[in-house]
């Protein structure tokens, strides 16, 4: 007689947003090492061209601008933009997250407030956390810090941060990153906290 497996608890999702510089994907690499949670980071898909070391399913799934607009038509995306006027588009792909949550993985979308709002809209149950460093001061000296942008896009994403602080309403917490550890600490419990309650 064949044994019954017990039922998987689904997972959940957990939006993290905040400005650029605010130290997003270092905070998430240390969370995925050090929290007890299954926690998975959510690949998202992108029609940019590969960077050195990228590996397509791993980093991003790379698509063909023809292929991410068919897509995009067959609503295929949790959310999508066109970041920065570049001409690339970003997006969570809507299967592989209801994939992730049916086998219980805890799935961490790392995108912007306006992919907040749109995911809220069919998911607005999920954990939403921002993550900032203080003031767009802050933020401002540690995009010089990095040297990757010039002036003109720098501004832009001083921008589009003095317009994502506006927005801390839709975000259930709100996180400190001035010291990292402590970050990532704070994020793991409120996760775990989450955890307890169900």
């Amino acid at each position: 007689m064949p044994v019954a497996m017990a039922p998987v608890t689904p997972g959940k999702l957990i939006i993290l947003s905040g400005p650029s510089g605010a130290g997003k994907s270092t905070v998430v690499s240390k969370l995925l090492e050090h929290c007890p949670l299954p926690i998975e980071l959510s690949v998202s898909a992108t029609t940019r061209a590969p960077r050195a070391g990228e590996r397509d399913g791993i980093d991003y799934y790379f698509l063909s601008r023809e292929e991410f607009a068919q897509r995009r038509a067959e609503n295929q995306f949790l959310e999508c933009k066109e970041v920065f006027g570049r001409g690339d588009w970003y997006g969570t792909p809507r299967e592989r997250v209801a994939t992730g949550l049916a086998e219980g993985k805890w799935l961490i979308l790392e995108i912007d407030v306006e992919g907040a709002r749109s995911v809220l809209g069919s998911h607005p149950d999920c954990i939403t956390i921002f993550l900032h460093c203080g003031s767009v001061e802050e933020l401002e000296r540690r995009l010089r810090g990095r040297g990757t942008e010039d002036e003109e896009a720098l501004q832009r994403r001083l921008a589009v941060a003095r317009q994502e602080l506006r927005s801390l309403h839709l975000y259930r917490h709100v996180i400190m990153n001035d010291l990292q550890d402590r970050a990532v600490g704070e994020i793991c419990e409120v996760l775990l906290s989450y955890q307890r309650a169900t």
